[in-house]
């Protein structure tokens, strides 16, 4: 449940008029907020009062926010418009990277580059000057070496997206592709250019030519594509994550050619859930919307060990033949006994052909597994990879199609 800031209420007698505006904000910041709600929201306030200060910001949560993974945009939005004093140069600061001071005090938080651009929404951004300043100086840079725009989001934090980044990194997701290499089977077939002697073929042959046997013919082995099996989670900490490796993997279940046979979805949080068929529907946002809906555990709880119980009790069997390959995006921080979730692992590891995990944390340079369910999960995956931006999204590509590819498995391997 997401903290209420200290607040200060307002002594102007135009409370009214400031939920108004805040409505707005939230819905610029993304939040579906409708003229009913923002009545609901006045009424409500009158109703409960200000005798308490955590009475303004759960009620005004209770009228706006209906979805889960709102909490965390309308915690911004109301921390900036109601409490902080100096929101202003904050959210500046947030738009603005260059600015000097504000920046270095403040650093951008989830969600906050969202409702930054919902407050500041035509506000013309001025870099703040100080008094003392004499005169201007005038500085040139060289550009010429600094990244491009495409450049700079492929490698931003999706949990620091702002809506424009957002929606921009969810374009370049939809291009993505994931190539896997066939399989090649037992079962085999007649071609002219085969190298093994399919013997019962080539008698018959003879015995059509009155037993001469003038040719021999030859067979090659079979190619067959590997199903692609994801398990995301969809808890408090990986929500933001999680949409966006969904959308990827919208883009990858709807990409004809791509190689796999079959692309099978479920998202976990407390529960498991398949998502697989809504992931067919061709519109991405119908598609993710009902996978939401679908899912009640959105932003809730963890429970690794439970679900990957569920999963190889109830879906092992199904999906996981043709050699699949699983990728697993968690960030591992689950509270479940360690061993019921290393045996879970196990079981998960024995049925795949391969299992790659997909970890946010890894951003961190001084990343190091501490936690009792990193600590249980990591011996049992064949690859270990950061899975917080577009290039690590890109990146995955090569982890599939090397077979020795572990990624950071072996290195943290030697730190447990």
């Amino acid at each position: 449940m997401s903290a209420y800031p200290p607040l200060d209420i307002p002594a102007d007698g135009k409370l009214a008029d400031n939920i108004t505006w805040f409505a707005r904000a939230l819905r610029a910041a993304g939040i579906p907020v409708g003229s009913g709600r923002v009545i609901d929201a006045i009424r409500a306030v009158e109703a409960v009062g200000f005798s308490r200060k955590p009475d303004f910001f759960y009620v005004l949560q209770a009228c706006f926010v209906s979805r889960p993974e709102h909490r965390t945009i309308f915690a911004q939005v109301f921390r900036l418009f109601w409490r902080d004093p100096r929101y202003l140069e904050h959210m500046i600061a947030a738009l603005s990277p260059m600015i000097r001071g504000v920046q270095e005090e403040h650093k951008a938080k989830p969600a906050e580059k969202r409702a930054a651009e919902a407050l500041l929404e035509g506000v013309t951004r001025e870099i703040p000057r100080d008094e003392e300043e004499g005169e201007e100086t005038e500085i040139e840079i060289d550009a010429s070496r600094t990244m491009s725009g495409e450049e700079r989001l492929r490698s931003l934090d999706f949990e620091l997206m702002s809506n424009a980044e957002m929606a921009a990194a969810k374009r370049m997701l939809a291009k993505l592709t994931l190539p896997v290499k066939p399989l090649v089977s037992r079962r085999t077939r007649l071609t002219r250019n085969g190298h093994l002697i399919d013997g019962p073929a080539t008698l018959r042959a003879a015995m059509r030519q009155g037993g001469d046997m003038q040719n021999f013919a030859l067979k090659a082995r079979r190619t067959r594509w590997p199903n692609l099996v994801t398990l995301c989670d969809i808890s408090g900490s990986m929500s933001q994550y999680s949409r966006a490796v969904l959308h990827f993997l919208h883009a990858v279940s709807n990409e004809r050619g791509a190689g796999w046979a079959k692309v099978h979805a479920f998202t976990f949080g407390t529960q498991l859930t398949n998502i697989t068929r809504h992931l067919a529907t061709r519109d991405v946002d119908a598609a993710l919307a009902a996978a939401g809906a679908q899912a009640q555990d959105w932003e809730g709880g963890t429970k690794i060990g439970t679900c990957l119980h569920q999963f190889n009790r109830d879906w092992s069997r199904r999906v996981m033949g043709n050699g699949a390959v699983v990728l697993l995006i968690t960030d591992g921080l689950d509270r479940d006994d360690p061993d019921a979730l290393a045996h879970e692992m196990r079981r998960l590891h024995l049925s795949a052909r391969k299992v790659i995990w997909l970890n946010p944390l890894l951003r961190w340079e001084e990343f190091a597994p501490k936690a009792r369910g990193i600590k249980a999960m990591l011996p049992h995956v064949d690859s270990f990879r950061a899975g917080h931006n577009i290039a690590t999204l890109e990146a995955l590509a090569e982890a599939i199609s090397r077979p020795d590819d572990v990624g950071e498995k072996a290195r943290l391997m030697a730190l447990l």
